[in-house]
């Protein structure tokens, strides 16, 4: 059995024969196969560092329940017809920046009410078991849906950029 798994893992390695090097000159594209030892082993530290680098950057989500965009979006009915029914009125919440200003009424599709722009957020730190009040910079994750991170939404579970570090809210 040991024979068998020994064989096995040879397999998917390529290793070199030490031979003895060829008298004239060898074309460049001879020249790395000599060096090549087991290629699996070095394209899967290659991909082991790759995700490391990678996770340095990322944020764990929080496992929260999805929003359905009939909760965060109401419907708003416009022109004399029944079929224009293009525009959106955010009941959630919102973040816009500093120097936000809204588009065209014609031209505007998603609707952020005055009374629901934020610009300070209850953030909790977990470990420390406390609640801050902390000025929002940005929103960086919204794990219920990408167009909300966008719009800049604020539910339960929102990653936002905050002064010192990332923040969930």
């Amino acid at each position: 059995m040991k024979k068998q798994i020994k064989q096995h893992e040879q397999r998917n390695v390529k290793q070199t024969e030490d031979t003895a090097p060829p008298d004239g000159a060898v074309p460049t594209y001879l020249l790395d196969r000599a060096q090549e030892k087991n290629a699996k082993q070095l394209s899967s530290m290659v991909k082991q560092k790759r995700k490391e680098a990678a996770a340095r950057f990322s944020v764990p989500l929080p496992k929260v329940r999805g929003m359905a965009e009939e909760e965060v979006f109401k419907v708003l009915k416009t022109g004399k017809s029944k079929g224009k029914s293009w525009k959106r009125v955010i009941t959630k919440p919102t973040f816009v920046g500093e120097g936000f200003t809204r588009r065209p009424v014609k031209m505007e599709r998603f609707i952020r009410p005055m009374g629901l722009r934020m610009k300070k957020a209850n953030v909790t730190h977990k470990e420390l078991a406390v609640t801050v009040q902390c000025p929002i910079i940005g929103v960086k994750k919204n794990p219920n849906n990408p167009m909300y991170t966008q719009l800049g939404v604020l539910t339960r579970g929102v990653i936002l950029l905050s002064y010192g570090s990332n923040s969930r809210r």
